[in-house]
């Protein structure tokens, strides 16, 4: 299991290289990306984090997640700072023996990861700078995973 929070960019094969575990039948990705807004005028993202604190949390549910789906790996990373559209803001990675627990258990991450964890986001336009306040869908999203959020 590895969970990586930090500014710079990264590359999704270089991070695939030697993930997996003896038994891996299926391994799902997910690499987000900063959307432009509704309106098209994003200009940037900035997100703040607590260091120590956020990699904490992130551990701590990619555990639960592994603990939950048996899985054989695990891969969290989250970037924090000034982002633009198009760019890589985060990315999730699963290693199952079977399909089904790998799809899940990245689908449960990435739920977490949009809602729960100690990210915060703000919007940059021109007409100025907004915080991003958690959606009920997202909220929503997660109620399918209780107990584990």
């Amino acid at each position: 299991m590895r969970v990586k929070v930090q500014e710079a960019p990264f590359d999704v094969a270089d991070e695939m290289r030697g993930f997996g575990a003896p038994g891996t039948g299926a391994i799902v990705t997910f690499t987000g990306v900063v959307r432009n807004s509704d309106s098209g005028n994003l200009t940037a993202m900035e997100i703040e984090h607590y260091p120590g604190m956020t990699e904490a949390a992130l551990a701590q549910i990619a555990t639960r997640a592994q603990e939950r789906w048996q899985l054989g790996d695990v891969l969290v990373i989250h970037r924090h700072g000034r982002l633009i559209p198009g760019e890589q803001i985060m990315m999730v990675a699963t290693a199952s023996r079977h399909r089904k627990a790998a799809f899940e258990a990245a689908d449960f991450l990435m739920d977490y990861l949009k809602s729960r964890a100690p990210f915060w986001k703000k919007e940059i336009t021109a007409d100025g700078a907004e915080w991003v306040a958690a959606r009920d869908e997202d909220e929503a999203a997660l109620d399918r995973w209780s107990p584990e959020l």
